[in-house]
């Protein structure tokens, strides 16, 4: 019974630990931000691999932000058009990707360089693909402008869906946590036996050598 009584005692701090801290994203949210992670990945697939029918193809961009200043420099339209095909095709990863296997507690810092660095790798690999596809031209911007947008994405909304979380699901730990520590008290009751729970009896008084009221021998 005494070597119960420790395992009993970890399995209970590990189940309040669990419970109260959300450690983890709830299993519906990282279902379904992997099934929408999986249909965005699919869809950016499509979108790069897709033969684009056009007449002449300008020669490929690997200066940084080049086209960028030239599409700025043609005026407003042009700009926020070059902007927003930049930004938004992997702006859904910096929100989908922490969701899908990040955890509520995990510090901010790790959970956004990471964010950004796969969705950097992302969009160099979905750039290579496209520069192979008729149509498309290999542009350094993209990849620049991708990850941008990821990361702009995750931080503005990520650390408010994760308080969220937290806020939701921290009513609901705390009764957790209570009924836990009460079901495990009769067990540690039972694996203490009489140590801190019933006094125990002290040893009977010892005849005196002196005293001694024994009978005489015969």
């Amino acid at each position: 019974m005494h070597t119960s009584a420790p395992s009993d005692h970890a399995n209970a701090d590990r189940a309040t630990s669990r419970t109260t801290d959300g450690r983890a994203v709830p299993y519906r949210l990282r279902t379904a931000s992997r099934v929408l992670l999986g249909l965005h990945l699919l869809l950016l697939g499509w979108l790069s691999l897709r033969q684009v029918p056009a007449a002449w193809t300008s020669p490929p961009n690997l200066t940084p932000f080049a086209s960028v200043q030239q599409a700025v420099s043609l005026g407003g339209a042009a700009a926020v058009r070059r902007l927003g095909s930049g930004l938004l095709p992997l702006a859904p990863i910096g929100v989908l990707l922490p969701l899908a296997v990040g955890s509520p507690s995990r510090s901010r810092l790790p959970s956004f360089l990471r964010t950004t660095a796969a969705a950097a790798l992302l969009g160099t690999a979905l750039e290579i693909l496209a520069g192979w596809a008729p149509g498309h031209v290999l542009d350094v911007d993209d990849v620049l402008l991708g990850t941008a947008g990821a990361a702009l994405a995750h931080l503005l909304l990520v650390p408010p869906l994760r308080a969220l979380e937290r806020r939701r699901t921290a009513p609901a730990a705390r009764p957790a946590a209570t009924a836990t520590a009460t079901a495990t008290a009769p067990a540690a009751e039972r694996a203490g036996g009489r140590d801190g729970t019933r006094p125990r009896p002290g040893p009977a008084p010892a005849l005196s050598v002196l005293g001694s009221t024994a009978a005489p021998r015969r």
